[in-house]
């Protein structure tokens, strides 16, 4: 598989992954290490809900192997605030809780804003500037996950652009879809996996994600996909893909992650 398709799931603890996913015999401890060898990336989740020391993240980089990654979800009080604009002090303490002891193994940064929260463009371009390009000498990337509607706004995306920043394409019944492309990686998290399918998702839906991870990968954009702006064309360069299966049928995403996985190599 191209080293720049990153394809995962969220976290590596889930009770229902013991049935679907994990060897039974395999110790809790040894989750991390096997998921690590079987998927090419994990959301980390957790950082959204409490602050994690350095020697944690010096410890995931250490089990994961080379070429894996970590995509981390920025704590929940930066973002579930009122005004943005004043942000940078919880900014600055995620990343400075030692995120960058991943070092090459750091994906982006998620910033995961509330359904609720809307488009303020004085507000949110005032936060976008809070982000910092590197931390330790390690580059920083930076993907909004935004939920509201009023997101889906020219405006709004040359904001990223401007920022060298990801919008989150999210495929799901519940949040706006916005696949265009604003920077040189992109971010897409498929949320339509469902139970009854062993690998969660049908085979022409694969080979559908498959497809688009491949064009975003050698500098194109896919065919046929719900555009904010569709009449401009993206700079054609190689960009990094990261594709997750988050929510859903949770207990499927990793099997849908390794079917994918396949298909790419």
């Amino acid at each position: 598989m191209s080293t720049s398709i990153h394809v995962g799931i969220g976290g590596w603890n889930f009770e229902p992954w013991r049935e679907t996913f994990y060897p039974k015999d395999l110790p809790a401890s040894r989750e991390l290490e096997y998921a690590s060898r079987k998927l090419t990336a994990i959301e980390v989740n957790g950082t959204y809900y409490s602050t994690f020391k350095p020697a944690t993240f010096a410890k995931w980089r250490d089990t994961a192997p080379e070429g894996f990654v970590f995509s981390l979800k920025a704590n929940r009080f930066t973002t579930n605030r009122r005004v943005l604009a004043e942000a940078g002090e919880s900014v600055m303490r995620f990343i400075d809780s030692g995120v960058a002891e991943l070092g090459p193994k750091l994906g982006p940064i998620v910033w995961q804003f509330a359904p609720s929260k809307r488009f303020d463009p004085v507000d949110f371009g005032a936060f976008l500037k809070l982000l910092p390009g590197q931390s330790g000498g390690v580059r920083l990337r930076h993907a909004l996950d935004v939920r509201h509607e009023s997101f889906r706004s020219p405006e709004f995306l040359a904001m990223a652009r401007d920022h060298e920043a990801a919008v989150v394409f999210t495929e799901s019944d519940d949040y706006p879809p916005i696949p265009d492309l604003t920077t040189d990686f992109v971010y897409t998290r498929v949320m339509r996996t469902r139970s009854e399918l062993v690998t969660g998702v049908t085979e022409e839906e694969l080979d559908g994600i498959a497809a688009s991870a491949s064009r975003w990968a050698s500098g194109g954009q896919p065919d046929r996909l719900p555009l904010v702006e569709a009449d401009r064309a993206p700079p054609r360069r190689p960009r990094d893909v990261f594709v997750f299966f988050i929510s859903g049928a949770k207990e499927r995403a990793p099997a849908a992650a390794m079917a994918l996985i396949e298909r790419l190599s």
